[in-house]
């Protein structure tokens, strides 16, 4: 897209659409790969492709997220550096896709072992299992993660994929006890009432999906395209291979449907306090969590506070109304789910820890943006952590590309473009005034157990707080944020509930008296402090990926979504143009164009290319930008083709690049034909000596008059031609000559003469 001779939002959704109806879904701005979800299978993902795409230049063939795995991994060789792919886009654009694409090309064109090939099985397995526990049908896209993945695949020396690393970031857990209309429960529990056995049915109390409270309340229980009896017994197998036990993955299922059955515990008012409406329905979620039927009555209808008076402490039972005991039950349930996909996560991790870290690949696949019609505390947590992404992008490919241009001493004229660090200060900071995430924490802190009231105390603070911010406004029930991907009005209710994120000791004990080990906490510790809530956890886990990022050579894939109604060559102009807009790729493209393609450092530069002369291969000695110069000028480049920088070279136009590329190619060549001739050579001598041996040994004992000659080896040439040059041209002219010797001959008259070969 850097060759369009318009550079608007227009001619680059018009180029993005002509490609897409030609089914083209890939396409370039310089190293960025631009990603359109065509909504079908496409052919261009097989062996063959794979093959196409293996050590060959981003040029030579079409786009595709195989040429952008191909550079990470040749890079990562090359220069001994960690890379990391960034794929950004909105919910449904295709990121996890592309993600799996990217994990199945590494395996298939990285070497090893059986040890290795375990890896690579994990690798590729982890996918279907979390996603089956950590992705839904949402109204914008039939499996949308909801949970944020990073995962590092773990490289030997030698470019073997030997380790792996998962790191995961708020599951929206909340999924778990309540979904919007036309929207799923995760998919797991989908799975495991379709493909589960007769047998497991019995034993788990498997009932229809419209007989559970947490399935029943969307409407919707099957997706298009999606087989939920096969996806089951994919996610089975991936448990095998990632090495959890059998009785382990019995657990793991019993809990799925503990939790199921657990909401179908439902609550009536008796005199203002909560009882179990059916003690019936709680025998079959205490039988499969592990736990007492009575127990698990009480905590659900009370709780245990701690009380201070006279400066003494106490503890007392505080019996909960019906809401009250909903939001218990509830909050056991989300803990449970939550607990179970850390447990599963960190599986994969021990499947797959390796003791020392040399090389890796980093593959972020988090949430979209999301812009629904009611938005509440999910959204704005998964929009700052893309909010952070985009700032990452800005910082790595506009920001730090036209500081670099500064600081080298490059001619260059700035082009302006929207950082967004405004609306991530508006959200996370800390004081000057205080962000969002800390408003609502104090507000947290102060809130009464009931959580009354404390909505509309955190809008009133935010009012004062942030209220003349330019990138924000409020209204009666919530507040709107300016994020880059447009405004997105957030309905207060319930923000500070589920910031808080608390789950009572009382539970916590109930649950460590199973012999599930998903609760390992201290109870009687003395530590006391401010509880962590959900938003701190957020802002701690994007700040610590960011850093994560920035130490890595960064990739990155931007997805855009052609449609909303799902359907392969449906394109909505307005909605593509939208995203083309918040994406930043006209200004991506403007700096492109002005900037430099390649740029390097003098001594990497020189490393690379050193063999293009003799003066630099294999050491070149004098200055490292003399020594650049130099090969620069020896491979005739156009001095407007290249600036010299303070510390690197940077190199205007790609095909200028790829003639280096191609001249290096030739030497290596060049080089190789040396080798092959040196060695067919000396193959060709040792076979000759072994003949003159083998000639030898026939006449060896076998002469009439001395049959006990001495094993001589055949020499050939006793007329010692090998000195005369003159006279093997002059013979070879003539016939070849297997054998020459000088003989006397004497005639009748008894005259000598010598004889040369041509009269034998």
């Amino acid at each position: 897209m850097v060759l369009l001779s318009k550079i608007t939002e227009e001619a680059i959704v018009e180029n993005l659409k002509k490609r897409y109806m030609d089914d083209y879904i890939f396409t370039y701005i310089g190293p960025v790969l631009i990603s359109v979800n065509p909504f079908k299978q496409m052919p261009y993902f097989t062996d063959r492709e794979i093959e196409l795409y293996q050590g060959a230049a981003q040029y030579e063939n079409p786009p595709h997220v195989y040429a952008l795995t191909d550079n990470m991994y040749r890079n990562m060789m090359i220069d001994s550096e960690n890379q990391c792919v960034i794929i950004s886009g909105e919910s449904g654009a295709g990121k996890t896709v592309a993600a799996k694409y990217i994990m199945g090309y590494i395996s298939k064109v990285s070497g090893g072992g059986s040890k290795v090939q375990h890896v690579k099985d994990i690798i590729l397995q982890s996918n279907p299992l979390l996603e089956a526990f950590g992705n839904a049908k949402t109204v914008r896209n039939n499996n949308s993660s909801r949970f944020g993945k990073y995962f590092e695949i773990q490289f030997s020396r030698g470019g073997e994929p030997d380790g792996g690393k998962i790191s995961n970031f708020l599951l929206e857990k909340s999924r778990v006890v309540s979904q919007n209309e036309n929207e799923r429960n995760f998919h797991i529990f989908y799975q495991m009432i379709e493909g589960s056995s007769n047998q497991q049915k019995e034993a788990l109390g498997i009932m229809t999906p419209d007989y559970y409270n947490y399935l029943n309340q969307s409407g919707t229980y099957k997706v298009d395209g999606t087989n939920d009896s096969s996806d089951f017994q994919e996610t089975m197998e991936a448990m095998q291979v990632i090495g959890i036990p059998g009785d382990c993955q019995t657990q793991v299922l019993q809990i799925v449907a503990g939790i199921l059955h657990l909401g179908n515990v439902s609550f009536i008012e008796a005199g203002n306090y909560a009882q179990v409406e059916s003690t019936d329905l709680l025998a079959f979620p205490a039988y499969l969590l592990g736990i007492n039927q009575n127990r698990l009555q009480d905590k659900l209808t009370s709780r245990k506070m701690d009380s201070k008076w006279g400066g003494k402490s106490e503890s007392i039972n505080v019996t909960l109304n019906q809401e009250q005991a909903c939001y218990t039950r509830d909050a056991l349930a989300k803990a449970l789910y939550a607990r179970l996909f850390d447990y599963l996560v960190e599986a994969i991790n021990k499947a797959m820890q390796k003791p020392l870290e040399e090389l890796s690949i980093g593959v972020l696949d988090i949430y979209g943006f999301e812009i629904f019609q009611r938005n509440g505390f999910e959204q704005f947590c998964i929009n700052f952590v893309n909010e952070k992404l985009q700032q990452i992008f800005i910082e790595l490919t506009l920001k730090a590309e036209q500081e670099e241009y500064v600081q080298e001493g490059i001619k260059w004229t700035p082009i302006e473009y929207f950082n967004n660090k405004i609306v991530c200060d508006l959200i996370e900071n800390k004081l000057n005034p205080p962000g969002i995430m800390s408003v609502l924490d104090d507000v947290c802190a102060t809130m009464h157990a009931k959580g009354e009231g404390a909505d509309s105390t955190l809008l009133q603070k935010l009012q004062a707080a942030v209220g003349t911010h330019e990138h924000f406004n409020s209204w009666n029930s919530g507040f709107i944020i300016h994020h880059y991907a447009g405004k997105v009005s957030y309905d207060i209710s319930g923000f500070c509930e589920r910031n808080r994120d608390v789950l009572f000791p009382d539970l916590i004990e109930l649950m460590q008296s199973s012999e599930q080990s998903l609760f390992p906490e201290n109870l009687n510790s003395d530590k006391k402090g401010r509880p962590s809530t959900a938003s701190s956890k957020i802002k701690r886990q994007a700040n610590e990926l960011v850093d994560t990022l920035m130490k890595c050579t960064p990739h990155y894939i931007r997805c855009i979504k052609p449609n909303e109604t799902k359907r392969p060559r449906d394109w909505e102009e307005s909605r593509v143009k939208h995203q083309v807009e918040y994406l930043g790729l006209r200004e991506n493209i403007r700096v492109r164009r002005a900037g430099f393609a390649y740029r390097r450092v003098f001594q990497k530069f020189l490393q690379r290319y050193a063999i293009l002369t003799l003066e630099t291969f294999p050491c070149w000695r004098g200055g490292e930008q003399q020594g650049v110069l130099h090969l620069l000028r020896s491979v005739n480049m156009d001095p407007d083709q290249y600036q010299m920088g303070r510390t690197k070279i940077f190199v205007k136009n790609p095909e200028s690049l790829f003639l280096l590329e191609e001249m290096r190619e030739r030497k290596f060549d060049t080089f190789a034909r040396t080798i092959q001739k040196a060695w067919r050579k000396y193959i060709a001598r040792r076979k000759y000596e072994q003949m003159r041996e083998e000639a030898s040994d026939i006449l060896y004992n076998s002469k009439e008059r001395r049959k006990n000659s001495i094993n001589r080896n055949f020499v050939g040439d006793y007329l010692g031609m090998e000195d005369k040059p003159e006279l093997r041209q002059f013979l070879a002219k003539r016939e070849r000559i297997d054998f020459a010797d000088s003989v006397t001959k004497y005639d009748r008259r008894f005259k000598v003469r010598m004889l040369s070969n041509c009269d034998l």
